[in-house]
């Protein structure tokens, strides 16, 4: 049943993080989109659990993920705590429905192929862009809050995240965990300027911490799923 759980999350981490751009994340707020939104999530599912007559599973998510977005959209802001709900949701839906195929014998465990390859694909997502959409939304938050103006590159934060966060994944994964130490070092150097300003430091440092330790967890949890 956690290899189950394991594929339908990595599932809903590709899904979510990697097949919905931008332009469909902002398009959801119209129904039809939001259809196509849950029905990539079907789909995918279908083709992860690799059992062709499994029909129950794939229409479960589809139900279900669009309930939880459409409510999500009707009762709540784009915020951190938001997208943190939401997530959980999802999450509790799809060890639900974990439970259910097991229960009703659809598919008591994962009989397919492509697993490591499955889990390792989505925790390098959920590290370097799922983290990175929460961390982008609590960092707005802090300068909307305290009226903070940031110079620099367009984008450029969002990048720097993550490419750092994309390292700490392959180093985590070639057991070299100790080049994070080096990682942060060098961001220390690069942001010394910016560390005489008080707001502006504890703004980087709240957002660097996030990235960092989000990006040690998902690395870790992965690494655990995939020995499974």
């Amino acid at each position: 049943m956690i290899k189950l759980i394991a594929v339908l999350i990595a599932v809903h981490a590709i899904s979510d993080f990697f097949l919905q751009t931008d332009k469909l994340s902002n398009l959801k707020k119209k129904f039809g989109f939001l259809l196509i939104h849950a029905a990539i999530h079907a789909v995918l599912t279908y083709v992860a659990l690799q059992k062709w007559s499994l029909w129950q599973v794939p229409l479960l998510v589809f139900i279900v993920h669009t309930l939880i977005d459409y409510l999500k959209q009707r009762m709540s802001k784009e915020t951190s705590e938001a997208f943190i709900a939401d997530q959980i949701f999802h999450f509790l839906s799809l060890f639900i429905l974990a439970w259910m195929m097991v229960r009703f014998a659809w598919l008591p465990a994962f009989t397919g192929f492509g697993y490591k390859t499955l889990i390792i694909l989505a925790g390098f997502i959920a590290t370097v862009k799922g983290s990175g959409i929460l961390i982008s939304k609590f960092t707005k938050q802090l300068t909307d809050t305290n009226d903070l103006q940031l110079d620099g590159l367009i984008n450029g934060g969002k990048w720097i995240g993550q490419l750092e966060r994309a390292l700490i994944f392959m180093l985590i994964f070639i057991g070299q965990s100790g080049g994070i130490g080096f990682l942060v070092a060098a961001k220390s150097i690069l942001r010394f300027e910016e560390a005489k300003k008080q707001k502006l430091a504890e703004y980087v440092l709240i957002g660097t911490l996030m990235s960092f330790s989000l990006a040690i967890a998902i690395a870790w949890i992965t690494k655990w799923a995939v020995d499974l």
